[in-house]
């Protein structure tokens, strides 16, 4: 080892040459802060968390080698969520010097001769604790657990990594998501009690995404929302329909219109898997190798939107499986390629890393906090200033309010029942993250007996981005849907707002002058229901969309149409009333009085 590799500012920010711009020849801001603090503390545990693609594992191997340098350790053990991310550690580690063995098995008992360390996963200490405990004992060992909320997801793990590492002379705890959706402890963090009683996890360094978005650290995301009519069969033999996202349904009909949207079989999914290949065109203008990610929620959904993106590209995507043993190469080869398009299984959660993804398909009807920030903190690692990734999503009330709540920082906390539901944010996991990595069969399949897809429509809804809500939707391929598909694909977080803001300004300016024409319109003298279903969730997107400008909450919006234009509320309304409200909420959006 030596100083060019381990002293000063020399070692980059990011592996593979993935620094954020501005950031090449030293260590970010937060990293160094973070590094001092640790320094000055030189603490036997120290939990550092920060949003993914901040820099974790940089920040982490720095310590490493300061550490190695000053003798402090002589041993350095790595603990990954994944075996992918297992490679992805040595090989990061060899970039600095450091020679981390990831092919160890506990079968083996020692690592090969010449590496300083083992990279292993949480199943692999659960499995046998006693032999990583003896290995810990036998030298003085640093200890890097690598999305430390893994520790969390089962009582073996816990107590096996807290046989196997309470001999530790150093632990590094490190997270992109600290919250856990139940209450389980997570090994080595500490808890501290709030004023209401509750035991709250404290880090001790904390870098959350609105940070490392005014760093140039992170992408901003914008969040690229379809809705559309849904047809479905009950198991009872009974059709029902809905349009996705509609507010005033139960979680059931919810469900079933977002699975419905999801069937390969349907005009949903590849409508928006064709708006989503347009959308990474537009940014390969600018970046010519950006790539494109689907997040299915099983292998068979996997395989038909390949298919798909086949018919809509003329390229076979790559597509990852979680019972596949080339998974992991496949994800490097995808890496290193100029490929338009990736589709893997809920694996994707923490078990890819690839800096070139731009555009994602949230596929799936996995919904917890976690899943959704990891899977999205795969499309954020900035490698320049001015990247932006587009996340597409169905407009489901669940995945709006977490796309809206980007920036908010949870800590993990106990304590709370398992049953509250609250924010969602304390209710068990649907599936442990383990569970996530390979195919959940007999959930999946006894969810799909419920219900019989008949068919699908898609529409544009809006944009979420920064915790506004931008355009009044459109129908696929309409002018209203490419004005933000064609977004350029290089704008910092400020031009993207201020982009947004003025696509919708041009949106409610065109439905003005379209206004008087409408006005004219001879209104049936039987009501048609479903004009005005489509009017009142138009109104209604138009309400959310003005509130999240003012912060004026929806209720006092309505209220303030009402005293305005007059009439009844919404549910009683007439086309004649809503079409006036509509028309004086466009009026506030434009400025005028």
């Amino acid at each position: 080892m030596t100083e060019t590799l381990f002293g000063g500012p020399t070692l980059p920010p990011a592996y593979p040459e993935r620094a954020a711009w501005g950031t090449a020849p030293k260590l970010r801001a937060w990293q160094q802060e973070a590094l001092d603090l640790y320094l000055a503390k030189s603490p036997r545990d120290f939990l550092a968390v920060a949003t993914p693609g901040a820099g974790k594992t940089t920040f982490a191997l720095r310590i490493a080698s300061t550490l190695i340098d000053s003798g402090a350790v002589n041993r350095v053990t790595i603990v990954a969520p994944t075996d992918h991310l297992k490679r992805q550690w040595a090989d990061a580690a060899a970039k600095v010097g450091i020679a981390i063995d990831p092919n160890f098995k506990n079968s083996d008992g020692q690592h090969g001769r010449g590496f300083i360390g083992v990279a292993v996963t949480y199943a692999q200490v659960a499995s046998k604790p006693m032999l990583h405990r003896a290995k810990t004992e036998a030298a003085r060992t640093l200890v890097i657990l690598d999305e430390i909320h893994h520790g969390g997801e089962a009582l073996s793990w816990g107590d096996g990594l807290r046989e196997a590492f309470d001999p530790a002379i150093r632990r590094l705890s490190l997270t992109g998501t600290p919250f856990r959706s139940d209450t389980s402890p997570i090994p080595f963090v500490e808890y501290a009690e709030d004023r209401d009683g509750i035991r709250r996890s404290k880090a001790d360094y904390t870098y959350g995404y609105g940070n490392a978005l005014r760093d140039h650290v992170v992408r901003p995301v914008m969040f690229m929302a379809y809705s559309g009519q849904m047809r479905w069969r009950t198991s009872a033999g009974e059709e029902m329909a809905a349009s996705l996202g509609e507010a005033a349904v139960t979680k059931d009909i919810t469900s079933h219109a977002w699975r419905t949207a999801l069937n390969p079989a349907g005009e949903w999914i590849p409508a928006v898997l064709a708006g989503a290949d347009r959308r990474l065109s537009e940014v390969r203008r600018t970046v010519p190798d950006a790539g494109g990610l689907v997040i299915a929620t099983d292998h068979e959904d996997a395989r038909a939107y390949a298919g798909q993106l086949k018919r809509i590209t003329g390229e076979s995507p790559t597509v990852i499986l979680s019972d596949d043993a080339k998974a992991s190469s496949k994800i490097e080869e995808f890496t290193a390629s100029e490929k338009r398009w990736m589709v893997a299984v809920r694996m994707v959660s923490e078990g890819v890393d690839v800096p070139r993804l731009s555009v994602g398909v949230y596929a799936t009807s996995t919904s917890t906090p976690l899943f959704f920030a990891q899977a999205v903190g795969r499309f954020v690692r900035a490698r320049k200033r001015g990247e932006t990734a587009s996340v597409f999503l169905p407009s489901v009330p669940t995945l709006m309010a977490l796309a809206n709540s980007m920036e908010m920082e949870r800590d993990h906390a106990l304590d709370r029942p398992e049953k509250e539901d609250g924010d969602g944010l304390f209710n068990p996991e649907d599936s442990l993250m383990a569970e996530a990595n390979r195919e959940d069969k007999a959930s999946d399949s006894l969810t799909k007996g419920k219900f019989e897809a008949l068919d699908s429509q898609a529409s544009f809804d809006r944009v979420l981005f920064d915790g506004g809500e931008f355009g009044t939707g459109g129908e696929v391929g309409s002018d209203d849907e490419m004005d933000f598909l064609g977004i350029p694909g290089l704008l910092d977080a400020e031009q993207v707002g201020t982009l947004l803001r003025q696509r919708q300004h041009e949106q409610l300016n065109r439905k003005n002058r379209k206004g008087p024409a409408a006005a004219e319109t001879v209104i049936p003298a039987v009501p048609d229901h479903r004009m005005l279903m489509d009017l009142r969730n138009e109104l209604a997107k138009n309400v959310a969309a003005w509130a999240a400008r003012t912060g004026t909450p929806h209720g006092m919006v309505h209220t303030k149409l009402r005293t305005v234009c007059g009439g009844p509320p919404v549910a009683q309304a007439n086309e004649e009333q809503l079409q006036a409200r509509l028309r004086k909420l466009q009026d506030w959006f434009v400025g005028r009085k």
